[in-house]
């Protein structure tokens, strides 16, 4: 049973609404779907994890690509029509790599009429001083923004940061940590940072990457190119990001069970011992529903229709 949704995301935003079905083109009533779905995965998503709530400050994170852009637009959707009031405040941070347009978040943001900041803090220099040609600087990247964004968050008052992070980039988590981590650990909706100081929301946690794609293109976003820094793409997260659309290509649906999966964890059927104590299970006598048909061959499930409780995340 979820929570009441917060945000009333299933109603068409007042523009689309006014417009008869007659005047709508088949591309209008297209964008209109999508608005819609988006703003319905959010809103759930927001509701059962209880991301936002009276009176939060959130800092939403904006590198200038698709998934920032729409976290940030469905986000100032929402707070137009929720019942419960919170602050949106957008930061950059300009770090000072070679060719980065730094007039373009500003003068979008401007013309959007949302609070920003943009925070300019040369990492670049003190990530190419410090890292060996030809070897990647992610990590220490990684470090020094997370530290500045906190910062940043402490400045301007913000109790949660919003990150654009997708479904699919949830899944290709899982699977990496498996695959290369050795562990069974995924990247969460809602956590707290590593300092302690703050909540970490990721909104876009229902959200199908497909879709971000045709509302950047929709809504005509001035997307920044990714690739200004110089540093090696991440092999295996493209790779195992390949996968899962070569997958989903083959197997339409099998996506959204793995997603679904993420919230139908069974700790006795895995082999944790921190998560289920093996070592001191007894026979009880007691007929057990979890319990093993150990002699039986285990039947595959039935493909799950609607994932996360009912929030259809298909193309539809």
């Amino acid at each position: 049973m979820h929570a009441s949704l917060p945000f009333p995301a299933l109603q068409p935003a007042p523009e689309s609404a006014n417009a008869g079905p007659a005047a709508r083109t088949r591309a209008e009533r297209e964008a209109l779907k999508l608005e819609k779905r988006l703003c319905r995965q959010v809103g759930q998503a927001i509701a059962d994890f209880n991301m936002i709530e009276e009176g939060d400050r959130v800092m939403v994170c904006l590198s200038g690509g698709k998934d920032s852009y729409g976290l940030l637009d469905v986000l100032m959707k929402l707070q137009a029509r929720a019942p419960v009031r919170f602050e949106l405040v957008a930061v950059n941070l300009d770090q000072k790599q070679p060719g980065f347009p730094a007039e373009v978040l500003p003068h979008y943001l401007q013309a959007l009429g949302v609070e920003y900041h943009i925070e300019t803090q040369d990492t670049y220099s003190i990530v190419k001083a410090k890292i060996p040609e030809g070897k990647t600087t992610c990590s220490l990247c990684s470090r020094l923004r997370r530290g500045i964004l906190y910062s940043v968050a402490r400045r301007l008052k913000c109790n949660k940061i919003a990150l654009g992070h997708h479904r699919d980039d949830m899944l290709q988590t899982l699977l990496l940590n498996m695959f290369f981590g050795g562990k069974i650990k995924g990247m969460p909706p809602k956590l707290t940072s590593d300092n302690g100081e703050f909540l970490v929301i990721r909104p876009l946690a229902y959200v199908d990457e497909r879709d971000l794609v045709a509302w950047a293109e929709h809504r005509q976003f001035p997307i920044i190119p990714c690739n200004l820094c110089g540093s090696q793409e991440n092999l295996q997260r493209k790779q195992i990001g390949d996968m899962l659309r070569e997958w989903q290509k083959k197997y339409p649906g099998r996506i959204e069970n793995m997603a679904t999966a993420l919230q139908n964890v069974v700790p006795s059927h895995l082999m944790d011992g921190t998560l289920h104590d093996f070592r001191n299970l007894k026979a009880t006598g007691v007929p057990d529903a979890d319990g093993d048909t150990a002699f039986d061959e285990a039947p595959l499930p039935e493909p799950v229709g609607a994932p996360f409780g009912g929030v259809a995340l298909v193309n539809a």
